[in-house]
């Protein structure tokens, strides 16, 4: 049944196609009898022949322009039902930062850099599957760290596992809270502020522990030192949650802790709640008993614990997805610097090769006022695959426009005859002026090309805007930049290797050979004859 309805299909198409082509045809051939009564026999196929010409320019010269924007508008439309739907939570917006992570991935080129990325996403998809809050206790050696751990531990309530795992010096404790979904890992970590080369790397280790922290408690034993205020305002910065926490209050007495508390909440106003600033004594002084042990009191670590409990149960949802959010554009940004890097050094390469092909054109043709602006540092090609390095689709009408607008900003700062003048003077010490006019030309011609080329790099780097100070401070800052003696001096040794030697080989071949002996005489001289 199928079958025959296709054929039946098939059939009409078929009929219609051949009336059509029938129509055509009778058209044709009445216009060829009505333009034989018109004009002479041999005119009637030329006006034919013009008359279907001027049909099709009229129809491609409407239909094409249509046609253009037709597929232009399907394939926006097109993007836009494939473009992903913003996310609905910030779990979801997480996981589309790692989906284009993955797709940043494929595009960088150095191994060693992709790899070190590539586990650095993994580590922060493990974190969204496992999905623990973290709690990172963060200060000096000195500030009772490791004793605040100790007393949380033995007063938390719920469930304690053992470490599991540490790297340089810091130790992670699985918990479970009663009341809490998630798990909760409290992690200690090295003192800052210590001497030394190691000391130092225990500092780096921490800090970056306390970057990936859900809540971060700071402990200090007295004011703010200026590391740990750094700290403190750097991650509140950021958006990180943090307790500042006062530890060794049994060593004071009541005025001084209530003194110190008020100075730290006033510090901290802006960045932490009064609440968040929480007095503690992690290890108490025992206190002698005559003719008994003495006496140790126990930690005073319970304000503490509610604080922290207050704030997990009310925002640890919001506090995990923040972070792991963050931690997802901090890898976003490392990875976009890797590829603009990459981006920036492919596009360098593309500047070089045409700076030492627009110097080759013009010292092989050199002219009196030759046009430098105009053959060298104004090149449609040049900006083209820059652009297609950048990822942006340029036309040649565009990217002639940019050039064309660089090359006119060059000319109008005095960096063409200003670039002609430097190189002129710099050449002149080491050549004979027979080679001295063509190696100006063409050595001016790649330095002006390598000035445009690196105002376009800072254009597309700046996803195609020129900035506040338009093109003219773009050009001005990369000429100020290659004209410095230590950029000049690389870029004019290169070019001796470039530009300067071939001519001088060029030259050598094309000298008039040296006049050889006479006959009748040998290189003794024009006198010696043979006896």
């Amino acid at each position: 049944m199928k079958g025959s309805n296709r054929l039946m299909l098939l059939a009409a198409a078929g009929l219609i196609v051949l009336l059509v082509l029938g129509l055509v045809l009778q058209a044709i051939r009445n216009l060829l009898w009505d333009l034989s009564y018109i004009l002479p026999p041999w005119l009637v196929g030329p006006v034919l022949l013009i008359g279907t010409l001027l049909v099709l320019a009229f129809v491609i010269q409407i239909g094409w322009p249509w046609w253009k924007g037709w597929k232009s508008r399907r394939g926006a439309n097109n993007a836009s039902s494939t473009a992903p739907s913003p996310p609905g939570s910030r779990r979801q917006a997480a996981e589309q930062s790692l989906e284009s992570i993955d797709r940043l991935l494929e595009r960088l080129q150095d191994d060693v850099a992709r790899q070190a990325l590539h586990l650095e996403r993994e580590r922060v998809a493990r974190e969204l599957a496992r999905g623990d809050l973290v709690v990172v206790v963060f200060g000096t050696g000195s500030s009772g760290k490791t004793s605040l751990i100790r007393a949380l531990l033995q007063d938390i309530v719920g469930r304690v596992g053992a470490a599991m795992g540490s790297t340089t010096g810091s130790q992670t404790y699985r918990l479970r809270l009663n009341k809490l979904e998630r798990g909760l890992q409290l992690v200690d970590t090295p003192g800052i502020l210590e001497s030394g080369l190691d000391g130092r790397d225990r500092e780096q280790e921490a800090r970056e522990r306390a970057s990936r922290a859900d809540l971060m408690l700071v402990v200090v034993d007295g004011d703010l030192r200026s590391a740990e205020w750094d700290v403190v305002r750097s991650l509140a910065g950021l958006g990180k949650r943090l307790m500042l926490v006062l530890n060794k209050c049994d060593l004071r007495g009541e005025e001084e802790e209530k003194r110190l508390l008020a100075l730290l909440r006033g510090r901290c106003k802006g960045l932490l709640a009064a609440e968040d600033v929480i007095p503690t004594s992690a290890a108490p002084q025992s206190l002698p008993r005559p003719g008994q042990k003495p006496w140790q009191p126990p930690a005073e670590v319970a304000v503490l614990l509610q604080r922290m409990a207050v704030v997990l149960h009310a925002d640890g949802e919001e506090l995990i997805a923040d972070n792991i959010l963050l931690q997802c554009r901090t890898l976003g940004d490392k990875g976009r610097s890797l590829l603009n890097r990459q981006r920036q050094t492919e596009a360098r390469r593309i500047v070089d090769r045409y700076s030492w092909i627009s110097a080759g054109v013009v010292a092989a043709t050199p002219l009196p006022g030759i046009d430098l602006l105009g053959t060298a540092a104004v090149n449609a090609q040049m900006v083209m695959e820059v652009a297609k390095v950048y990822n942006v689709q340029l036309t040649r009408d565009k990217a002639q426009e940019l050039a064309v607008s660089v090359g006119r900003t060059l000319a109008g700062l005095g960096v063409v005859k200003g670039g002609v003048a430097l190189i002129g003077t710099a050449l002149s010490l080491n050549l004979p002026t027979l080679l001295l006019g063509k190696a100006v030309q063409g050595v001016a011609a790649a330095w002006l090309t390598r000035i445009a080329g690196a105002s376009f790099i800072t254009y597309f780097q700046q996803d195609q805007d020129w900035g506040d100070g338009g093109v003219q401070d773009v050009v001005q800052r990369h000429y100020e930049l290659n004209r410095r003696d230590s950029a000049l001096k690389r870029f004019l040794d290169t070019a001796l290797r470039q530009v300067v030697e071939p001519l001088r080989q060029t030259a050598k071949k094309r000298l008039p050979p040296q006049p050889g002996p006479r006959a009748g005489e040998d290189a003794s001289g024009p006198g010696h004859r043979e006896p």
